[in-house]
């Protein structure tokens, strides 16, 4: 009988600083399930500008479960796990960072629960942030207790990209293959039995974080404008309750004119108001062009990720020619 195999998906952006200590780690862990597994190690170079490439070239050179796509440039880290998932033909993948901040001694705990039959996913949240500011720590939580109410999936407070599936549940993500992705979102839309473990929050074994406040924010952004209409909503609203307003505000005016002969307010009065409408009005455009950029940007057809160049498992002849048709 086969051996079922497991991909472990790494997205990599400029990791040379971490990437042998993460590949020790991996092989380590994957000693212990070697009599219930095969492992097939996909990594995603997104772009690097430092020795990553190099180096994964190296590993695969020495280690023939190493395979790895190499973007034309940076894609970004969504494009990353859609490559790799695309590419993966374990009968479970799992995606997790390369700076160890996934713990990779977590992988037979997750293995064991989807093998069960009990899960079809298993993903890791922190539930602590230690190390981290203070201050992104706070929008962080604001991000997933807003991002809940007005979206209508349940993203879980710490989720983190660090999860296993099977390749139902990978179908099914792959199936969703639109440019702007939030795969946080992808995740928890598609459903399936999910179960989450908990883990304290690591360090990252060296380097810096590729991500910036703002680049979080853009990302908090996009998964809100991915799977919520609630802002357009709000824009509807306001527009609505401010013509109720500008009809009683004038009823006020003509009554305390006619009746009392009370003098209207002149210059602060009208700029405080054409100020505050008129940005109010510039909100909403803006919030309106945030989804019309989105819309615009998928009806272009682009695609997700351009390989450069590439090293990939054959895969198995049972997995049909659609699958070897993935593949150049």
């Amino acid at each position: 009988m086969r051996k079922q195999c497991l991909s472990v998906i790494v997205p990599c952006y400029n990791e040379e600083e971490v990437l042998s200590a993460f590949y020790q780690e991996i092989c380590r862990v994957s000693e212990g399930l070697a009599g219930e597994l095969d492992m097939e190690f996909l990594f995603i170079d997104d772009g690097s500008k430092d020795r990553t490439l190099p180096m994964l070239k190296e590993l695969a050179a020495s280690d023939g479960r190493v395979h790895y796509i190499s973007f034309s440039r940076n894609f970004g880290k969504e494009a990353g796990i859609y490559a790799g998932l695309k590419n993966s033909v374990g009968d479970y993948a799992v995606v997790m960072d390369a700076d160890l901040q996934h713990p990779p001694e977590y992988l037979p705990e997750m293995y064991r629960s989807l093998a069960s039959g009990e899960f079809d996913c298993v993903a890791m949240r922190r539930v602590d942030r230690t190390g981290e500011g203070k201050i992104r720590s706070f929008f962080s939580r604001c991000f997933y207790r807003l991002n809940r109410k007005i979206s209508g999936i349940d993203i879980v407070q710490g989720a983190t990209d660090y999860r296993m599936m099977t390749r139902q549940v990978v179908d099914a993500v792959l199936s969703m293959s639109e440019y702007n992705r939030f795969t946080k979102g992808i995740f928890a839309w598609v459903g399936f039995r999910t179960k989450w473990i908990g883990y304290h929050n690591v360090q990252r074994t060296a380097g810096t974080s590729k991500w910036s406040f703002g680049s979080l924010l853009r990302y908090s952004l996009d998964g809100i404008t991915a799977f919520s209409t609630v802002p357009l909503a709000i824009s509807s609203l306001l527009g609505f309750l401010f013509c109720i307003l500008a009809f009683l505000m004038m009823i006020v005016v003509l009554v305390k004119t006619i009746v009392w002969g009370d003098p209207v307010a002149g210059y602060p009065t009208l700029i405080t108001v054409i100020l505050l409408i008129g940005g109010l009005q510039l909100l909403m455009i803006g919030i309106l062009g945030q989804y019309f950029s989105k819309a615009y940007l998928e009806i272009k057809h682009r695609p997700i990720y351009i390989a450069k160049e590439q090293r990939l498992a054959e895969p198995e002849k049972e997995k049909g020619n659609e699958a070897s048709s993935d593949r150049e």
